[in-house]
């Protein structure tokens, strides 16, 4: 899907407890929700019961460091 030029970032957002580790580690893609206190993937759309965004490569380490730090594991990277 991301091809050579990019990657794509799933999220299982209803699974989401809020501890902000995904903004701390890359906050141009990730934030807070105001609303409900989970996580928010920046420019992911709804896809059934998840969001998944296709971004950039240079963006991989960031989003790797955000799902790696993720303690309940919601956080997925395709390539």
């Amino acid at each position: 899907m991301g091809g050579p030029s990019g990657m794509k970032i799933t999220i299982y957002r209803s699974k989401c407890i809020g501890c902000n580790y995904c903004v701390e580690a890359w906050p141009e893609r990730w934030q807070m929700s105001k609303r409900d206190g989970k996580c928010v993937l920046i420019g992911g759309k709804k896809k059934g019961q998840v969001y998944q965004a296709e971004v950039g490569e240079y963006e991989r380490k960031y989003n790797e460091r955000a799902a790696e730090a993720c303690p309940v594991n919601i956080i997925r990277i395709n390539d």
